[in-house]
């Protein structure tokens, strides 16, 4: 498998995963992206960081994004949920969506443990930030690649 990004998930893998987030975002308000990065020069959560403020993934009106940062090469990983998630939800509540990523990507199963993750990001973020009937999709769904 070669881990440029672009050339990481095959379209079809890419394709589901856009769905999972689309079908997530249907139980949510939350807003949820997947970033791809080539490499980095720092820590893997504080790239992370600076990415979900570079998406402006901060600009939600409930604070409630949610960026799944991957970094193929260095098989690193970072879950970054927005100010309005992390003021109301339990310490823990990122644990179970890391473990699930962790399994599957040891397994090289990553767009099968991203759509496992997004799905039960939608799900567990449903309790804090229902979907109303007029949630409007305030950032792109699209995977994003640098």
């Amino acid at each position: 498998m070669i881990f440029f990004p672009r050339k990481f998930l095959k379209k079809k893998e890419g394709d589901k995963i856009l769905k999972s987030i689309k079908n997530a975002e249907k139980k949510t308000s939350g807003e949820i992206r997947v970033h791809f990065q080539k490499k980095i020069k720092k820590p893997v959560i504080e790239a992370a960081v600076d990415t979900f403020f570079r998406l402006k993934m901060d600009e939600t009106k409930d604070r409630n994004g949610v960026l799944f940062f991957i970094v193929p090469r260095k098989k690193q990983f970072a879950i970054i949920g927005d100010e309005g998630i992390n003021n109301v939800v339990p310490d823990d509540f990122w644990e179970e969506v890391k473990s699930i990523l962790e399994t599957h990507f040891k397994d090289k199963s990553w767009a099968e443990g991203l759509i496992k993750g997004i799905e039960i990001t939608g799900e567990k973020l449903k309790k804090y930030f229902p979907h109303e009937e007029d949630d409007k999709n305030e950032l792109s769904d699209e995977i994003s690649y640098s």
